[in-house]
């Protein structure tokens, strides 16, 4: 089948989000799909542009009318498809539902392309509470169009249990891995317990109850066995306090362990390996709860499984809430008991081999597959 994957945005090294997409153009390739990967970034000379592959199909200019331009003139993306005989459209949701995208998706249907949209978590209006109004309107507006967009896809993807969103039907499948990116962890022995997070750090990711939990074992045990917290990735605090949460580095300095907490900003490739070999734990979200989601099935968990480390998170993950290597905080604001952790480590003789082998049913292959079989 000839696919074309269309991103609202551009790529980056470090991001999560971008290896992800690229995993499922490969999954979907493994398969034997022929598929066409369509995104928007900015050309060497400062030019929108919206490629498909290497080739741009599009040179909306620079400046205010260009970021426009960009908005509302997707023709190059019809005009690619039916050039090019694109059977199905995958669209991975920027929560940016418009008539310009209704409008869109309308004329692919009646060319009788499939259409499908992937909606990455849902749901989520809450993940803008006490967020500034500019970053609020794309959402209003989004709001008012979802469901007329809805209207036009074969399926919505979803990570969650929803049967249904927005009045169409969906597809359920698991966030995927891709094995042969991912290495074997291999943690050095010592005493001290270093735990893990990487993140695009947003509130509802919850790690200020690991740091206050930290703090309040260091309350209690000021010469006990040391606990570092090594967070990598960069925290966007945009409706954290707004919200009445603390950041990580506020929490830390509320307790007075900013020498426990060590924060590495964004890593990848050899030196993301060596932070995850120097621990022995990692932390999944913790705050799912506070933008309204209880069920879903994140990428991290999926990554840390694939690397064989042992993990906790609160909210709850069907493929993963049976496993004896997770360790599941309740779903509110309370500190987490960072003694559980450590009891768990002494206790616990982990093979990080062997929890890799429980997960290599979530590779991309065979979760996008599972998408191109429904459709």
């Amino acid at each position: 089948m000839k696919i074309l994957f269309l991103v609202y945005h551009g790529f980056s090294d470090e991001s999560g989000i971008s290896k992800k997409i690229h995993y499922q153009v490969k999954g979907l390739r493994q398969n034997g799909h022929e598929v066409h990967l369509c995104y928007y970034d900015f050309d060497p000379r400062g030019h929108r542009c919206r490629y498909v592959g290497n080739k741009v199909i599009a040179d909306y200019g620079t400046g205010a009318l260009a970021a426009i331009r960009s908005r509302t003139q997707l023709d190059c993306i019809y005009n690619y498809c039916a050039v090019n005989a694109i059977e199905m459209v995958y669209a991975r949701s920027f929560m940016n539902a418009s008539p310009i995208l209704v409008r869109l998706f309308h004329k692919l249907n009646k060319r009788g392309i499939k259409c499908i949209t992937e909606i990455p978590t849902y749901p989520y209006d809450s993940e803008f509470k006490g967020y500034p109004l500019k970053y609020k309107i794309p959402l209003y507006i989004d709001k008012l169009f979802r469901k007329a967009l809805a209207k036009k896809m074969e399926a919505i993807v979803t990570f969650s249990n929803e049967e249904t969103i927005f009045g169409k039907r969906t597809i359920c499948i698991s966030n995927g891995i891709d094995l042969d990116s991912i290495p074997i962890h291999n943690p050095k022995k010592q005493n001290d317990i270093h735990l893990i997070a990487v993140a695009e750090i947003h509130y509802w990711h919850g790690f200020d109850r690991l740091v206050a939990g930290m703090g309040e074992y260091y309350k209690l045990n000021p010469d006990a066995r040391k606990v570092f917290f090594h967070v990598v990735g960069w925290e966007d605090d945009r409706g954290t306090t707004s919200n009445g949460y603390l950041t990580v580095e506020q929490t830390a300095k509320k307790y007075n362990i900013g020498q426990y907490v060590v924060n590495h900003g964004k890593l990848f490739g050899d030196k993301l390996d060596e932070v995850f070999n120097q621990c022995v734990f990692a932390i999944g979200s913790l705050g799912r709860h506070r933008s309204g989601i209880t069920n879903i099935k994140t990428l991290k968990n999926r990554e840390y499984a694939a690397r064989g480390i042992p993990f906790i998170y609160s909210e709850t993950d069907n493929d993963f809430e049976d496993k004896p290597y997770i360790i599941k905080a309740p779903a509110d604001e309370s500190p987490v008991n960072i003694r559980q952790i450590i009891d768990f480590i002494d206790t616990h003789d982990v093979n990080p081999t062997e929890i890799r082998n429980t997960v290599e049913h979530l590779s991309w292959r065979f979760q996008m597959e599972k998408v191109v079989r429904e459709i």
